[in-house]
């Protein structure tokens, strides 16, 4: 049997004051990053914040699609989608 895993749709707001969950819009979650949206630093900080956020290793979360998009899929190892949700519980 496999792990656990799931693709989270987001929307991504780049240079934020600080990084923090908004909540959710629909089946989406929002999220600001302090990180520009340049060279791809936006989308680093956001994958090292979801982790952390999450208590997973930063390996585990990973942009799946949307790379230049506010508009994301993130591709979460070893969590389902509730148990994300709970996690983050916004």
């Amino acid at each position: 049997m496999s792990a656990p895993h799931c693709l989270l749709a987001l929307k991504a707001i780049p240079n934020a004051p600080r990084n923090e969950v908004v909540g959710w819009l629909g089946e989406a979650l929002k999220v600001k990053v302090h990180a520009p949206a340049l060279e791809g630093r936006a989308n680093e900080e956001l994958c090292d914040f979801l982790a952390t956020q999450l208590k997973l290793p930063r390996r585990a979360v990973t942009v799946a699609q949307g790379g230049k998009a506010r508009q994301k899929l993130v591709a979460i190892a070893g969590l389902t989608l509730a148990e994300v949700r709970t996690r983050l519980a916004v």
